[in-house]
């Protein structure tokens, strides 16, 4: 917390603005719009809620196609099993880790041939870093396909002098505790569409019409952020040029320190493109660096480090095990190279500098034993 939402909140409770509508769900809207440049914002749940509604504004419907980033949290493709959708996973490509516009380009041309193009494309951005918009922009307006760009990782990041969340028909923000601003729970739907957002809105509000009683003509959700919570964002978008000025600084300090040791390789930030430097993330290749990602997070582990391998890509789930996928090149899947020796280590915007001193200290001891240890078997 930053400490500035004692504010919003004791606004609430003194104005008794405490339901899923309030001045601070207007503003946080208006705000987190005017932040990134679109026309307008819904405040919601979840940016799993936020997916789905885009979902269902797009028509998205039982029996239809979307195309979705492999390299991802799995809430980025399950409202498409909500709308009994079927999702067809796209690898990564090396220079963001995000989706692979030669595989989205063999994807789109097969579902032509076959005759059924997909209603809607589901772009992540991972760990901050933008995907390539432009190719998979002019891809996807090629086949008329409407583009969601699922931007919960990437709030503050820039793509050649546009904000991440502005390139989509649809975007999607995510502001669980994990992320670089948290509302404890809550999302955002972005569009320059205001009318499909108004019927956002509608649907998020459980469907109700416009009567002097309690009237559905159609099935909605409960999907709005409570004023307190969205208080608890406003407060925390004051901050968030601070968290990511601390994020990149700490993947500096990574970088710096680590870079050059045999095999380590950190996540690039594409040319023209900026980072949010949401979790500081690399690859180890084990036959350079004497180490392995399992090493590092067992080592790490028993100092009370917490570390992580990157996501799991969602066509190796077992809930997915049978969908289709398109791999970067027919014989390279860059998103399963990137499971298996890819981590993400400790990226807090609150590190202190002797926190980051001790990963750093870790990393590089879990290395030099490992090494040694060769060495003595070797001799």
């Amino acid at each position: 917390m930053s400490g500035k939402e004692h504010k919003y909140i004791k606004e609430a409770f003194e104005t008794n603005w405490i339901a899923p509508l309030g001045p601070n769900v207007d503003a946080f809207e208006k705000e987190i719009a005017q932040y990134i440049g679109a026309n307008e914002a819904v405040a919601v749940s979840s940016g799993t809620a936020a997916i789905h509604l885009a979902l269902l504004l797009l028509g998205v419907g039982k029996g239809d196609k979307v195309f979705c980033s492999s390299l991802t949290f799995i809430a980025s493709a399950n409202p498409i099993i909500y709308q009994g959708a079927e999702p067809v996973f796209i690898d990564s490509e090396p220079e963001t880790w995000n989706m692979s516009p030669s595989a989205l380009e063999r994807a789109f041309e097969e579902a032509l041939k076959d005759g059924n193009l997909p209603k809607a494309a589901i772009v992540v951005n991972l760990y901050g870093q933008s995907a390539k918009m432009e190719e998979i922009t002019t891809i996807c307006n090629q086949y008329g396909v409407p583009i969601i760009e699922d931007a919960a990782e990437s709030l503050g990041a820039m793509y050649k002098g546009k904000a991440s969340g502005t390139f989509g028909k649809f975007s999607i923000f995510s502001f669980n505790g994990n992320k670089i601003i948290t509302t404890s729970g809550g999302g955002m739907l972005v569009s320059n569409d205001r009318e499909a957002l108004q019927k956002a809105r509608f649907l998020a509000t459980q469907a109700r019409d416009v009567a002097p009683y309690y009237q559905h003509s159609q099935i909605g959700f409960n999907y709005r952020m409570s004023n307190i919570l969205a208080g608890v964002g406003r407060a925390q978008l004051e901050v968030l040029d601070d968290r990511i000025s601390a994020r990149r600084a700490i993947f500096k300090r990574y970088y710096d320190e680590l870079s050059n040791l045999p095999g380590f390789t950190f996540m690039p930030e594409l040319t023209g493109t900026f980072s949010n430097r949401w979790l500081t993330a690399l690859t180890i290749n084990e036959r350079e660096a004497g180490v392995s990602v399992k090493d590092l997070l067992g080592a790490l582990s028993e100092e009370n480090i917490e570390a992580r391998p990157v996501w799991k890509p969602l066509h190796l789930q077992p809930v997915f095990e049978d969908r289709l996928y398109y791999p970067h090149h027919e014989q390279e899947s860059v998103s399963e190279a990137l499971f298996n020796n890819g981590l993400c280590l400790p990226s807090g915007s609150n590190m202190t500098e002797e926190d980051i001193k001790i990963v750093i200290y870790h990393v590089k001891q879990t290395v030099i034993k490992r090494k040694e240890r060769v060495d003595v078997v070797g001799r």
